[in-house]
């Protein structure tokens, strides 16, 4: 057996994982899990497989980077076009904007 690269406690072992995307589920594929911490690895067949079930469903590259303005005395953050169109949300739409461990949030 291969020891987990990451942790270099566990062990790797064969099994199946559920890929998700940007909460989209893309399904299930094989890969080595590391007994210990769970980390799993795929091989670049599984990627190319997931990265077309990505592509399929229209979430490939929706990940963008943004620049935060200033509106008045707050400020505000672009939301790229493929992610607006993606999640059909409409200017006016009201959302509730939430921080989450280092994170800012947007439930719409």
């Amino acid at each position: 057996m291969k020891k987990c690269p990451i942790c270099e406690e566990g062990f790797l072992k064969k099994g199946k994982i559920q890929e998700v995307l940007y909460g989209v589920n893309l399904g299930e594929f094989p890969a080595e899990i590391c007994t210990k911490c769970e980390e799993s690895f795929t091989d670049s067949e599984v990627m190319k497989k997931i990265e077309i079930i990505a592509k399929e469903k229209g979430i490939w590259g929706l990940g963008k980077k943004t620049v935060i303005g200033r509106t008045g005395n707050s400020l505000a953050v672009r939301l790229p076009k493929n992610i607006v169109d993606f999640l059909t949300i409409k200017e006016g739409a009201e959302v509730y904007v939430h921080p989450e461990k280092g994170k800012i949030v947007i439930d719409i």
